[in-house]
């Protein structure tokens, strides 16, 4: 696994990682909309995929997977329609996938400049969610590609919209694209934090 991973790491994506260290990646695992097995799910999912969508385009194409919730986006770039098709179903293939959503462009392979400014994009779309106070950035998973960001997560809607509204106003972005899975505000209501009891007063 270790040299999969690695593998993966050697390749810029247009997604970049939102913590480091396992204290706080053990904190937001804990806050996040999903099951810890649909999280562990996912991460499985894009490193499967990625190997996937490699082995289909080869030099030819240039692919980013990012999964959540066990419903796998895939962007980039790819020479046909034959080869976007035969990425979509090699994705389709795998363990626990419930859906794919192809994003994929038929084209050339983004230049490495390219695939820098979309780290940065995505960088200050994240940065920018933190900041904001009436949402959860943790709900929220950020990919960017060619300039446009595409936007994952269990939400309601009113968190949908926000997030996409913030993430339009970054420098950079062309176009946001929401991938969301919509949630009901009766939901959202049961993930915020229960206010703590005050201790009883003492007697003594």
């Amino acid at each position: 696994m270790s040299v999969l991973c690695g593998a993966m790491l050697a390749s810029l994506s247009g997604c970049v990682a939102f913590v480091a260290g396992g204290a706080v990646s053990g904190t937001l695992a804990a806050t996040d909309r999903r099951t810890f097995g649909a999280q562990t799910e996912d991460r499985a999912i894009e490193v499967k995929g990625q190997i996937k969508a490699n082995n289909v385009t080869g030099d030819a194409g240039h692919t980013n997977i990012n999964s959540f919730n066990r419903r796998a986006l895939v962007t980039g770039e790819v020479r046909d329609e034959a080869m976007k098709a035969a990425v979509e179903r090699e994705l389709r293939s795998i363990e626990g996938v419930v859906d794919v959503i192809n994003e994929l462009e038929i084209a050339g392979p983004s230049s490495y400049t390219s695939r820098s400014s979309d780290t940065i994009i995505t960088t200050k779309v994240k940065a920018s969610l933190v900041d904001a106070k009436d949402i959860s950035a943790n709900s929220y998973q950020v990919t960017t590609e060619r300039g446009v960001v595409y936007l994952q997560g269990r939400v309601t809607q009113r968190e949908g919209q926000i997030g996409a509204d913030i993430a339009r106003g970054v420098s950079g972005v062309m176009k946001v694209v929401k991938v969301f899975e919509y949630i009901s505000e009766e939901e959202w209501k049961s993930y915020q934090p229960k206010p703590a009891h005050a201790p009883a007063p003492s007697n003594s």
